[in-house]
């Protein structure tokens, strides 16, 4: 009975010692959100519309592969929307190209102006160079947000 008792007296303190020691803070939740993207101001009905989101500034405004998430939608009206889910936590810029001829490319003057329209993330005033992304970037840090794009001509098409 001592030997028996012995026994299980040193599992005990065994288990004790293992629950005591495994590290049982639970992992904080993953947090997601959603982007709702508005745009507005598009002139021309015709072509398609590409989305890009970015979360850094590699590729932003015009690189589109290297965008963290993208959307292409044809063009139906001036104003449109498109939603970008699942998304976690942080800063993200965008950007938007709409192709009013379908050749899948911005085109541009000879120097470098774009011809069809354009819009990025809070809309900033936009002079040689493009926009930047640190004027551009917002923050998801709630389930949902809205933002809204108004899409610039610089030249007529």
């Amino acid at each position: 009975m001592k030997k028996l008792f012995t026994i299980f007296t040193a599992l005990f303190f065994a288990t004790s010692i293992t629950l005591f020691a495994a590290d049982n803070t639970p992992e904080p939740p993953a947090q997601f959100g959603t982007i709702t993207v508005h745009i507005t101001g598009m002139t021309n009905l015709v072509g398609m519309f590409g989305v890009s989101l970015y979360n850094s500034k590699k590729g932003f405004p015009g690189k589109h592969e290297q965008a963290f998430a993208s959307a292409l939608k044809k063009v139906t009206s001036s104003n449109d929307s498109v939603v970008f889910e699942h998304l976690p936590y942080g800063n993200y810029a965008v950007s938007i190209m709409h192709d009013e001829n379908n050749n899948g490319k911005l085109d541009t003057n000879f120097f470098g102006v774009p011809k069809e329209g354009v819009g990025v993330s809070n809309n900033p005033k936009i002079g040689f160079g493009g926009p930047k992304f640190q004027d551009s970037v917002f923050t998801l840090d709630q389930k949902e947000l809205e933002i809204t794009v108004a899409m610039k001509y610089r030249i007529a098409s």
